[in-house]
């Protein structure tokens, strides 16, 4: 394994990441062999760890194995990762985070591909993403075709949430075998229809904003007007209503807040906006 990826323990957590901290960023990664979402985030981290060429550590703590860490650092839920410098954390993400989210996290913090790596080849503008309602067509028939592929049914379930077919995008997610019902499309797809489901019987917006003009401690009004904005387009506007919900109350029911603000994260495809919301969040937790 290369030097700069490492796995790290109790016995070897204060100079592999608190003393080398001092010498350079180390990235943090908390993971589990149970965990679906962490298979798809460590490699990726891996990957950006070698293209960049150890201009930045990447420390590996199992959860399972290193309980000790994991409660040090607050672990809640996993994936967790966290940037140590000098000694301490400067900012983190949970989740599941893609690739271009990725190099921008690195970016922000000022941790730029060392001589002689391939980071910005790699880093290619994706082509624009394809009508949903001409996918839908396409998909079905793929679907009809290919029916050994239930990849493809993931994908037309993805498509279908785009077009408003909430109720047929459910029925192909139930239907997934499960390798693919852990996988980080299915989880951003069951996000998307938990924010849908919430609205069944919710007041309408203007109900919910009088309810917070009234009382702006009203966490759960701010939660369905959230869901409500992020359903109809407004992700900005749903974002502010959950972070003010963390601002207020981050223990809120369980912990809601931050759960719905990383749900949110999953749903919303402006990686600008989900950054910007993503460094707000982390202060909040981190401070």
């Amino acid at each position: 394994m290369a030097t700069h990826v490492l796995d790290v323990s109790m016995t070897t957590f204060e100079s592999e990441v608190l003393q080398a901290s001092m010498q350079g960023p180390v990235l943090v990664d908390f993971w589990a062999e149970w965990c679906g979402p962490c298979k798809s985030l460590t490699p990726v981290l891996e990957k950006l760890a070698a293209e960049f060429n150890g201009a930045f550590t990447l420390a590996k703590v199992n959860t399972e194995s290193e309980p000790e860490i994991a409660q040090a650092f607050q672990i809640r839920s996993i994936p967790t990762v966290y940037l140590i410098r000098n000694g301490q954390p400067v900012d983190g993400f949970q989740g599941a985070l893609p690739e271009g989210q990725l190099r921008e996290f690195l970016a922000r913090n000022g941790i730029e591909a060392a001589a002689g790596s391939d980071a910005d080849e790699a880093d290619a503008t994706p082509p624009p993403p394809a009508d949903p309602h001409e996918e839908v067509v396409r998909l079905r028939m793929l679907v009809e075709t290919e029916a050994d592929k239930p990849a493809h049914r993931l994908d037309l379930a993805l498509a279908l949430l785009k077009t408003g077919a909430a109720q047929e995008a459910e029925t192909l997610l139930d239907g997934l075998p499960a390798n693919l019902a852990t996988d980080d499309r299915a989880v951003q797809a069951r996000a998307r229809l938990g924010f849908a489901a919430l609205l069944k019987d919710a007041p309408p917006p203007a109900t919910l904003d009088q309810a917070i003009a009234a009382n702006p401690a009203d966490l759960h009004a701010r939660h369905l007007l959230g869901a409500h904005k992020l359903v109809s387009g407004d992700a900005e506007g749903a974002l502010e209503q959950f972070m003010e919900m963390l601002r207020r109350d981050r223990q809120f029911e369980d912990g809601l807040p931050r759960k719905t603000l990383i749900d949110a994260f999953r749903v919303i495809e402006d990686d600008d906006l989900v950054s910007k919301y993503r460094r707000q969040m982390s202060a909040l937790l981190l401070s």
